[in-house]
């Protein structure tokens, strides 16, 4: 498979560039040169299969040119080692829950498939191996966490993981600066749209990438988005008796939609979608005027959609033909305030017993307020609400059971390297190692 940049001022990539890289010379980012119709006989049986069945058909058709087959199906395999289930929550509104991962977040699935295509792809080629690999990932929240747990302990990759200081939860902060190895926490004074900025400033820079060889592993990278696709086939198959199917997603910097959009784009029989977004509203808007103007991000309740100027946002402009009206037919949006979040959270607590995160909460929303007669709607809930402890049960009034697994992670000492968000500090940081 050949990539190409959706600035279209690069040259055509293949995937160990597309993957290794991350970003485009242009700065654009590497979209795939063509998309593969799965079969109609792959979703006539869909409802037979394994979650790792389905995903590892929807991976060949992306990777399956470039990567063994039986190393991509073990690589999927071992990606997906949880499940991703999907529950029902009201009589047309069901949940696919995607925070049965080592880091209770939806962005497991990419992290860990990401991790081992780098991993495979370096072991290829003899000078990228020797040279070794340096991954800088932004995140306002569970993006941290997933990558650095994804990679940690992976020999010849290091992972430094840029993060808002003060603007992720303490739970969310302990997944990535208590890891240590070869995950370097930077603890970045500004916003997550800061962060991000030093990530794509350090891959332009002639001088940095003569020094290290750096990659990302944000939803920039091909490796870590697609592979978000395959819990959209999943929660299909489980409800494919539903003809009038609405996939509603929760959105920050817009990866995991967009690789919902990606399945849609293979045959994926979904009818239509809804990106819930917090109070950082600049797709809706766009939506609504056919102007994409980026801001400043706002701090909300819902931090890991805290997300100014979506990055992926570009993917899906390029998908559709840059085409408004497209995108319109296929895709609405929603915004809610913290206000909004919270209520929605406290009501389907004390309805329904099922405990949303505020990101999952904007989702549910959604749906409630969106689905037509007729119509059957799944949202993701993308964290664990564990993860927003204190959060959480301020709004519900009620305890919520922290994970053993996340509580070891609180057991651990925070170690973070203080930046300010000045590219020319991060730069010389980043020259000295």
């Amino acid at each position: 498979m050949k990539y190409y940049s959706t600035n279209h001022q690069a040259p055509i990539a293949d995937l160990q560039k597309a993957v290794v890289k991350g970003l485009a010379e242009d700065r654009g980012l590497y979209m795939p040169e063509n998309i593969k119709q799965l079969p109609k006989e792959f979703f006539e049986t869909i409802g037979q299969q394994s979650f790792q069945e389905i995903a590892y058909t929807v991976a060949d058709a992306f990777f399956g040119e470039d990567i063994e087959a039986g190393k991509l199906k073990e690589i999927v395999y071992d990606t997906l080692a949880f499940d991703c289930p999907v529950k029902q929550i009201d009589d047309n509104i069901y949940v696919l829950e995607l925070f049965h991962g080592p880091t209770l977040a939806f962005k497991d699935v990419g992290a860990r498939f990401m991790a081992r295509v780098l991993q495979y792809l370096l072991s290829s080629q003899t000078e990228t191996s020797a040279k070794g690999c340096n991954v800088l990932v932004a995140t306002s929240g569970d993006t941290g966490s997933a990558v650095a747990n994804g990679f940690l302990g992976v020999e010849g990759i290091h992972v430094y993981v840029l993060y808002p200081k003060g603007k992720v939860s303490p739970i969310q902060e302990c997944q990535f600066t208590t890891l240590g190895q070869n995950i370097t926490a930077i603890e970045v004074d500004g916003v997550f749209d800061d962060c991000q900025a030093l990530v794509k400033s350090a891959f332009m820079d002639k001088e940095l990438n003569e020094h290290l060889r750096l990659t990302s592993a944000n939803s920039i990278n091909v490796a870590r988005f697609l592979p978000q696709a395959f819990y959209y086939f999943n929660a299909y198959a489980r409800l494919s008796q539903h003809p009038e199917l609405v996939v509603c997603v929760p959105s920050g910097n817009f990866g995991n939609i967009c690789a919902a959009l990606f399945g849609h784009e293979m045959g994926l029989p979904v009818k239509r979608f809804i990106a819930a977004n917090n109070a950082n509203d600049i797709f809706y808007k766009y939506l609504l005027t056919g102007q994409y103007e980026p801001k400043a991000s706002i701090q909300t309740l819902a931090n890991a959609m805290d997300v100014g100027d979506p990055s992926n946002f570009a993917r899906i402009y390029e998908l559709y033909g840059r085409s408004h009206e497209r995108i319109t037919s296929l895709i609405s949006g929603a915004t809610y305030t913290d206000e909004q979040i919270a209520e929605t959270m406290r009501e389907c607590y004390q309805r329904t017993g099922y405990t949303l995160d505020p990101h999952g909460a904007c989702g549910y929303r959604a749906l409630r307020e969106g689905l037509k007669p007729g119509e059957v709607g799944v949202f993701c809930e993308t964290a664990h609400p564990a993860k927003f402890k204190d959060t959480v049960e301020r709004i519900i009034g009620a305890e919520v059971p922290i994970p053993e697994r996340l509580a070891a992670f609180m057991r651990g000492k925070k170690q973070s390297v203080p930046m300010t968000a000045r590219f020319e500090d991060f730069k010389a940081y980043l020259m000295a190692q």
